[in-house]
């Protein structure tokens, strides 16, 4: 009795620190920011209203960094899990496909430009451009153009920041992990900077003779 007792202890040790090992293992891959990568991460789950942990998830399931947020846009519009979109691309699925499953418009995937952004933006603006808005919907987008669509609206949205300073990034060849990190330290800069003038104007209010 004394001995299966030992057994069932050591067992219960065991697994107690298989879990902690996991747990362990998930949070030093969320904490290290490898390159902005975690801050990307974050930015996304903000974004879109999701835990940090299910983007961590959709990107263990074998879908690239700069594909997640397409993950989630089409998730939001669909109005399904982002599990779900995620099956449908393993299954072979282009972007498109996917979205045409859930009937939804071309139209999502558009971005205003005064001008032609060129590459590698300018081609699918040109599908837009070319044809009136009543016959978006015969629009095809490959993939590659809604990767960086959808980057470029996720970015340019969650950051404030106009679609010209992601184009003109993405233009020198920068991914959209390096972009990301990019704007949120120009984001950061600027707030630290407006907090800077605030301070020197009140510090010159003080400082005035009433």
């Amino acid at each position: 009795m004394n001995r299966l007792l030992t057994y069932l202890g050591i067992a219960a040790i065991g697994l107690t620190l298989a879990a902690s090992n996991a747990r362990s293992g998930v949070d030093i891959g969320l904490s290290a920011d490898d390159g902005g990568i975690r801050s990307f991460y974050l930015a996304i789950g903000d974004h879109y209203r999701v835990p940090e942990r299910e983007v961590v998830v959709v990107r263990e399931r074998s879908i690239p960094d700069d594909q997640l947020p397409v993950v989630f846009f089409l998730a939001r519009y669909a109005k399904v899990e982002p599990g779900v979109i995620v099956k449908l691309r393993l299954s072979g699925q282009s972007w498109m496909d996917i979205a045409l499953h859930y009937h939804l418009s071309p139209e999502i995937f558009y971005v205003q430009f005064d001008h032609d952004p060129g590459p590698p933006f300018g081609k699918a603006w040109g599908h837009y451009k070319k044809r009136d808005r009543g016959e978006w919907g015969k629009i095809r987008l490959a993939d590659a153009d809604i990767v960086n669509v959808v980057n470029l609206k996720f970015v340019s949205e969650h950051y404030g920041c106009t679609p010209a300073e992601v184009v003109k990034m993405r233009a020198k060849g920068d991914n959209f992990v390096s972009i990301h990190k990019q704007v949120k330290a120009n984001k950061g800069q600027g707030k630290k900077s407006s907090s800077a003038v605030a301070d020197s104007d009140n510090a010159k209010g003080k400082g005035k003779k009433k």
